[in-house]
């Protein structure tokens, strides 16, 4: 099965301004590089990756952006800008001229106002992203959905796809009111990414308790919904990459999904991504 991985991140603790994790995530507070991915994805044909910001600083999107550079693996990359800021809107065109930049992500689950997004000092940098042809990974919770609805409604030319599936309350097995809520976004032709469900469960949980999520997913998002190992952060359930690969590879066949267009077809069509058969 050829695999295009919509959502893994690299780090450096040394790198200014890194925030997270920290000691208290131990299984994964250390640097993760290329070389530590090459090891996970061993035996599996991986076209690319997508890299995706961890830290919300200028400084961690231009060091990934350099690693894209150097590692043919990284398909693309999606960085950080303080879309709030004055600058921003020059920020983001200056980033934008790097090709291997496609989308931007602002950390909305560690804002306070659900509705952030919607701010008028936003606004400029939103255009921006649009201007310079970018999408936005929203890193969202159940809280946010109705807020993405009308972000939409505002910025229909703005490309949106919903990380790690909001993050719904599977610790506790609450589907509801995420499940229309989500489902309202499909209709309105958001992708979304089936991707860091595993840590968003209790201690002890088995991936198979997943799959109520993961039917309404691929029920509601069809050929829009794109794979993603959060890795290495999905090491925190006690998984690795290829674990989780293989789980969602079981439950998404049982749920009906089209595997192509899950493990490299939507991927590829939403970021525009130009990849090898295999890196």
């Amino acid at each position: 099965m050829r695999v295009i991985d919509s959502h893994q991140h690299f780090w450096s603790l040394s790198t200014p301004g890194h925030e997270w994790p920290t000691a208290q995530e131990g299984p994964i507070f250390r640097d993760f590089g290329p070389g530590d991915l090459a090891a996970e994805v061993t035996g599996v044909e991986i076209a690319g990756t997508v890299l995706v910001q961890s830290q919300p600083t200028d400084t961690d999107t231009d060091w990934m952006l350099a690693l894209a550079r150097e590692n043919s693996i990284v398909a693309a990359v999606v960085g950080w800008v303080d879309l709030a800021a004055p600058n921003a809107p020059a920020r983001i065109e200056t980033l934008a001229r790097d090709p291997n930049l496609r989308s931007l992500r602002p950390m909305l689950q560690s804002i306070p106002d659900t509705d952030w997004l919607l701010r008028e000092a936003v606004a400029p940098a939103l255009d921006a992203m649009i201007a310079n042809g970018l999408r936005l990974d929203a890193l969202v919770q159940p809280r946010h959905l109705t807020m993405l609805a009308r972000l939409a409604e505002r910025r229909p030319d703005l490309p949106i796809v919903i990380d790690h599936a909001a993050k719904p309350h599977a610790d506790k097995g609450i589907l509801d009111p995420w499940r229309a809520d989500i489902a309202g976004l499909a209709d309105r032709g958001f992708y979304c990414k089936l991707s860091g469900l595993r840590t968003e469960q209790a201690a002890g949980q088995s991936a198979d308790a997943l799959m109520p999520y993961i039917e309404h997913l691929v029920a509601s998002f069809g050929d829009r919904l794109m794979w993603g190992s959060d890795w290495p952060v999905v090491r925190l359930s006690g998984d690795d990459w290829r674990r989780w690969l293989d789980d969602s590879a079981r439950m998404a066949a049982r749920a009906g999904a089209d595997a192509d267009r899950l493990f490299a077809g939507a991927a590829t069509e939403f970021y525009a991504l130009e990849c090898n058969d295999a890196a």
